[in-house]
């Protein structure tokens, strides 16, 4: 048990920025933010803890856990929005906007650049808010993008093309 403590914590410390970073840009808000990462690493631990439990041999083995992790944040994001009934992604301003070094100029020009990035994003679909974030925000790899969504590394390429494409259409119709 100890050392699935070990590795778990070691899981834990690559990934919480991350994670909490995603969810983040997802939910607009660092509270919930800051819950779902929470329920998101609980998940995990309580599935990890099942695949080293010998009496629950149907739970398998979790090869890739960032994806695992990504996976439940996803989840946990589709359910927080079904209870609420809304649709809203990123405020990246709040990430910003609180740096001592921006003069106000500079923080309103940025609240309205992320305003309209924001805008044109939440009209995506889901698949295409996730690869734009995590490759060019979490800098994942198309290797690493590929295992988290079960596609090929070809597939990841064309879906980011895509989104990209798609999120340009977007702001040029802003």
């Amino acid at each position: 048990m100890d050392n699935l403590k070990k590795r778990f914590s070691q899981i834990f410390d690559k990934n919480i920025d991350k994670i909490y970073r995603f969810i983040f840009l997802k939910v607009s808000s660092p509270e919930i933010a800051e819950d779902l990462t929470s329920e998101t690493f609980l998940k995990a631990w309580e599935a990890f803890q099942k695949t080293q439990n010998p009496i629950s041999s149907t739970q398998k083995e979790i090869k890739n856990p960032s994806a695992f992790l990504y996976k439940i944040a996803r989840n946990l994001i589709t359910d927080h929005y079904r209870e609420k009934g809304k649709v809203q992604i990123i405020s990246a301003d709040y990430v910003r906007m609180f740096d001592p070094r921006t003069n106000l100029e500079e923080k309103a020009a940025l609240t309205s650049d992320i305003d309209t990035i924001r805008l044109a994003l939440s009209n995506l679909k889901e698949d295409y808010q996730d690869v734009i974030i995590w490759y060019y925000l979490n800098q994942f790899s198309i290797s690493e993008i590929a295992q988290t969504l079960g596609k090929s590394e070809g597939a990841v390429r064309v879906m980011l093309h895509r989104a990209l494409g798609a999120l340009k259409n977007e702001l040029n119709q802003s």
